[in-house]
């Protein structure tokens, strides 16, 4: 008998393979695991409580989930690799963009210092054509001459965003949107939600949820009560934190949750996740770490299905922008997509039971407190109120609390320390955010990293 013959007869159905063992339910896998222990409580020993609430078991089974996602039907099929340019000359950062292109960017977030930089001239360039370039746009009163170009250019304008991280609005409030009104008419316009913002103050991934959902609200209840219809989709710049399978989750849940509030309004249920590593967990002291955590960042991000993902260069926090820091954050990326076989994006998560069993737990306490929200009058008047900025000082008090116990560890700050490590000399840039003098309206949601309290300790005493 040749050798393929006999593979043919070996051959059967997954049927036939599994069909001498019995089906093992979670409870009788919770009773193994309960005699292994010898006496100890399961719950005590093996179940975890997130900052979310969340009790993490030590292992899920398909009757541990009452409802599976599957491949949800806007989750992107491959992902682009971004860097963020800072642009205040056109000629440089078209040469830029020229270089970086052949480096294997292959979209780019723009940041425009001020008005001077000439946008019009920057995106009719031929360098730029076919480039997929994200610009957050600050200026309101020129964004409508500049919204007629390649449908590859991307306009992002938070107002809300804005008056929630300044205190202030751009003009007023009544301008501001009326605005945003004008400019959503525009395919290339995109009603963006800032919402990494909500991550780097030290919300967690549930209040991430609910504050990203309630933003974009407010600018569907305007439009609304405009009679005006948004068909480009919106785009969601969301913060990774240092949580692995909550990220991926999160993601998800964020699509997820995207889908089902924005078919309510009538409006393109489909979005733009652009993700960058969160600056919360980021330390001054170590900072070589910092390279670790934004690869499980970014991967988080790929696996939960963003659309763009745009690294944090490992030094940012007292460094300022270099080429080595921003070929090695791109270099992170490449070996993601091309050679760990990250490209197909969140199919791998698919059908996993920790992540869908987490992403409906973070998607469901989500929608309750985005209920919540809009109960009390939405997102800008609880703004206005105060409350969103109480609960986000009460999160991050309680995560600053665990890192400070030494429970939440960040190697290198909290835990195993070199006490022989000196950054006093290195400082480049402020690794503390300055304490400005001003009059809001509001008071300002302000992102703080964990270790800036021990890290200003230490940089005194050197």
């Amino acid at each position: 008998m040749n050798t393929k013959t006999a593979l043919s007869k070996r051959k059967m159905s997954n049927k036939e393979l599994f069909e001498d063992f019995d089906d093992v339910s979670s409870k009788l896998w919770k009773q193994k695991v309960q005699f292994d222990l010898k006496g100890k409580d399961y719950n005590d020993t093996l179940v975890w409580e997130s900052l979310e609430g969340i009790h993490v078991k030590p292992f899920y089974h398909p009757d541990s989930t009452n409802e599976a996602l599957g491949l949800m039907e806007h989750s992107p099929k491959s992902w682009k690799i971004a860097q963020e340019i800072y642009a205040n000359d056109v000629s440089k950062t078209l040469k830029n963009i020229d270089r970086l292109k052949q480096e294997g960017v292959e979209s780019f977030l723009l940041t425009i210092p001020d008005d001077q930089f000439d946008l019009n001239r920057f995106l009719q360039a031929k360098a730029v054509e076919n480039t997929e370039i994200h610009i957050k746009f600050p200026f309101l009163h020129k964004a409508e001459g500049l919204l007629k170009t390649s449908p590859s250019h991307h306009l992002h304008m938070d107002v809300i965003g804005h008056f929630a991280r300044e205190g202030n609005w751009l003009n007023t409030a009544e301008k501001d949107l009326e605005q945003t009104i004008s400019n959503v008419k525009h395919p290339n316009y995109r009603c963006a939600i800032l919402s990494e913002l909500y991550q780097n103050s030290g919300t967690n991934c549930i209040q991430q949820l609910a504050y990203s959902l309630a933003h974009a609200v407010e600018y569907l209840n305007y439009f609304e009560t405009h009679k005006l219809k948004c068909d480009s989709p919106f785009s969601f710049f969301v913060g990774m934190g240092g949580n692995y399978f909550f990220e991926i989750a999160k993601m998800k849940a964020l699509r997820w949750l995207w889908e089902t509030v924005s078919k309510n309004f009538g409006v393109n249920p489909n979005c733009t996740i652009i993700a960058v590593p969160s600056l919360r967990n980021k330390t001054l002291y170590d900072f070589n770490t910092n390279m670790l955590r934004t690869t499980t960042e970014s991967m988080a991000a790929v696996l939960g299905g963003a659309d763009v993902v745009c690294n944090l260069n490992y030094d940012s926090v007292y460094h300022k922008t270099n080429a080595f820091a921003e070929r090695a954050a791109r270099n992170q990326l490449l070996l993601l997509k091309e050679e760990s076989f990250f490209e197909s994006g969140s199919m791998p998560t698919e059908g996993s039971y920790y992540v869908e069993n987490l992403t409906v737990q973070l998607a469901e306490k989500a929608l309750e407190l985005f209920k919540e929200i809009e109960a009390s009058g939405g997102f800008l008047k609880m703004l206005h109120q105060g409350t969103i900025q109480k609960k986000i000082k009460q999160s991050a008090e309680k995560e600053q609390a665990l890192f400070d116990k030494g429970e939440l560890v960040l190697v290198g700050s909290n835990k195993y320390a070199n006490a022989n490590d000196r950054m006093k000399d290195s400082v480049e840039r402020a690794p503390f955010p300055k304490k400005r003098v001003r009059k809001t309206l509001i008071e300002p949601i302000v992102p703080k990293r964990l270790a800036s309290g021990m890290e200003m300790k230490r940089l005194n005493q050197e």
